[in-house]
């Protein structure tokens, strides 16, 4: 593949004259304006550039954005960008759904375009619940959500998008939220990434499920709460006063306190993004006891399966010569001469 030509735009560049619908106050509109404003600083060019959907609020972000998109059907985006990569392997896709298109319906799709590894940015708004359809519970929805589906309390035990990614086979898996300024950064890490990249954001249903991540992700007073990864960085919150260490003898993370800053001898850990097992401890990790792990939880490429496929064809093809006629032709075939009314 041809390594794609940086250009240089801006956020109006990126702006349709389409009227944003969604409903006043939704997270949508930060993680659109953070997707927006990120676009010019990656140098895509929206003439390369295809963002598509599924259902839901979410998946009107194509329309949102000046480039090429595709609101396909509920849970099948997957399936149309995997198609769309490899009818041209140049094209940057950006896969827009959310937790109930995604991992209800969808969920059988999202596994497959994880494990095969196809080069797209995958953005999966979680807010634990059904927006679109008036407020169902979702998969992500917490045990004893009321909802129109659970009217007394859901009893389901819900997905973790991440751990489900990580599962599925995802090379890399980050997290954000909304309205956060690092949100940029986590999207500038997953479109560097060669593969499927897999974004959690946490997004506030400001109508059906309005400040469910308040603990974690609020605008302001919540980041003691936040545990943001950054490679070769110890992992520490609460103002570096706090960090997670491994307890050895029982094999899991710890909250341990850091006395005057010697993170070290807390027995702090450094961030590997490419250690799979602390990557599976960090999105299991409880919250309330632990931080919300927020940032690149793991990222350590392999082959693209649009790579594979290519390099297939071209070994399949080597040496053969493309005659249509002669492929017709060959194995049992018969000649007819004369017509039907004087058949030889």
């Amino acid at each position: 593949m041809n390594a794609p030509v940086k250009i240089e735009t801006t956020l109006k560049d990126w702006e349709t004259d389409q009227e944003v619908r969604w409903c006043p106050g939704c997270g949508d509109y930060a993680i659109l304006k953070a997707v927006q404003r990120t676009l010019p600083q990656l140098g895509a060019d929206p003439a390369n550039t295809v963002f598509i959907s599924g259902i839901g609020c979410s998946s009107r972000f194509p329309y949102y954005v000046e480039s090429y998109g595709f609101h396909t059907i509920h849970g099948r985006a997957p399936a149309f960008a995997t198609g769309a990569k490899l009818a041209n392997p140049d094209l940057d896709i950006w896969l827009v759904t959310g937790d109930g298109d995604g991992l209800s319906i969808g969920g059988n799709h999202l596994m497959h375009v994880l494990r095969r590894n196809v080069n797209m940015q995958i953005m999966l708004f979680n807010n634990e619940i059904y927006g679109l359809t008036k407020g169902q519970a979702s998969p992500t929805s917490r045990e004893g959500t009321k909802s129109p589906s659970t009217p007394i309390g859901s009893y389901d035990h819900p997905a973790r998008p991440a751990a489900f990614a990580l599962g599925a086979g995802a090379r890399f898996v980050g997290r954000g939220f909304d309205v956060s300024k690092h949100l940029p950064d986590v999207l500038k890490a997953a479109h560097a990434h060669q593969g499927a990249a897999f974004i959690e954001i946490f997004q506030n249903c400001i109508v059906y499920n309005k400040d469910v991540f308040n603990d974690f992700a609020a605008p302001k007073g919540a980041e003691d709460q936040q545990l943001w990864l950054e490679n070769g960085k110890p992992m520490l919150f609460a103002k570096d006063a706090k960090g997670i260490a491994l307890d050895r003898d029982k094999l899991e993370l710890k909250v341990v306190d850091v006395v005057d800053g010697d993170w070290e001898a807390a027995g702090v850990i450094v961030h590997d993004v490419t250690n799979r097992s602390i990557a599976h401890m960090l999105v299991e990790m409880p919250f309330g006891p632990f931080p919300m792990a927020l940032g690149v939880l793991y990222d350590d490429p392999r082959p693209t399966f649009e790579a594979a496929v290519m390099a297939e064809k071209a070994a399949a093809s080597q040496g053969k010569e493309a005659n249509l006629a002669k492929l017709l032709g060959k194995g049992q075939t018969w000649t007819v001469d004369g017509t039907a009314q004087d058949p030889v």
